[in-house]
């Protein structure tokens, strides 16, 4: 992993729809994020990861992340969600992985195809249109819907159905 800690599939292409760059979700203004971070530095999915935990442990990388947990419980340092915690945690220690490891925008309607899902190690439903949801994108609905057991007592009490 070329000395890094983690590998996932970059989200900063700008002809994608799972675009993303770390100045749109994370408070510039602030001056410790302004010292530490660049704004327009590439992002990952984070749906899918491959991590080195002899490195994350060598780098003491949980400490990090609960330090930065706390630092925005106490002020504005990201817009919402758990992306830009994850973000910060593994800036400069993430390796980009080859795109068919991991394919973007099964949950909305990102004009992913046929071929580029059927290539993929992992599919994932980003977005709001999960498979299980009467919303999720019924072309996409299949690659999901396949591996359930509806028998399931589970998924039954959660009204989950083909």
């Amino acid at each position: 992993m070329k000395g890094k800690v983690n590998a996932a599939v970059e989200t900063c292409h700008k002809s994608e729809t799972s675009f993303h760059r770390m100045g749109a979700f994370i408070n510039f203004s602030d001056p410790f994020v302004a010292k530490r971070f660049h704004a327009d530095a590439c992002t990952w999915a984070f749906g899918m990861n491959l991590f080195d935990l002899q490195e994350w442990r060598r780098q003491n990388l949980t400490t990090v992340y609960h330090k930065y947990l706390q630092l925005g419980n106490k002020r504005p340092l990201w817009v919402a969600g758990s992306l830009p915690l994850g973000w910060v945690t593994f800036y400069k220690k993430t390796v980009a992985l080859d795109r068919r490891w991991h394919i973007l925008g099964l949950g909305y309607e990102s004009g992913v195809v046929r071929p580029d899902i059927d290539r993929a190690a992992v599919i994932h439903y980003d977005g709001i249109m999960k498979p299980w949801l009467d919303i999720g994108i019924g072309r996409h609905k299949g690659y999901w819907s396949k591996y359930v057991n509806y028998e399931d007592s589970h998924l039954q009490r959660c009204n989950i159905h083909a």
